[in-house]
């Protein structure tokens, strides 16, 4: 799953924790991993990538990263409450200065009208600060899970400049 494009993406995401002195990790849904992968495709990204949390169930972002049974019997696991949950407990496990979670539905089942098929929440935890964001993907599963790789590599890089 890792393109030119997601190996450039990451190298600029770690050249800029680098500079600030930065550690980072990722709690992952949807990419099942994908972050992570073109993260440590990355030579030297062991100086700035702490761990990665494969929190692929609700249980398991229970488990691993604190997420709320009420955040998700109230929200969804694909919503912007329980990304920003991911990714705060992503922070707290790792130790790390920025976190990034991504949560969504890469099809080509598990779509609604609410939350069709390519719905993915970006989750940002800086120390004292959470935010996320909804982006639409089109495509099938695997275009889905590369364009959220990529723009959750993107996002982290654009908000930590």
């Amino acid at each position: 799953m890792t393109t030119e494009t997601s190996l450039r993406l990451a190298g600029e995401l770690g050249d800029t924790l680098k500079q600030k002195g930065w550690t980072m990790t990722c709690a992952e849904s949807c990419t099942g991993g994908g972050i992570g992968y073109a993260i440590t495709s990355v030579s030297g990204s062991s100086s700035w990538f702490e761990r990665g949390f494969i929190t692929y169930s609700n249980q398991a972002k229970q488990d691993l990263l604190g997420v709320q049974t009420d955040t998700l019997v109230v929200h969804g696991a694909v919503s912007a409450q329980t990304v920003e949950e991911m990714a705060q407990g992503a922070l707290n496990a790792a130790k790390a200065d920025m976190a990034i979670a991504v949560s969504g539905i890469a099809g080509p089942d598990g779509g609604s009208p609410e939350k069709p098929v390519g719905t993915v929440w970006f989750g940002l935890a800086l120390k004292g600060e959470t935010k996320s964001v909804l982006q639409r993907f089109e495509g099938d599963r695997q275009q889905i899970r590369q364009q959220a790789v990529e723009f959750a590599l993107r996002f982290g890089a654009e908000a930590i400049r």
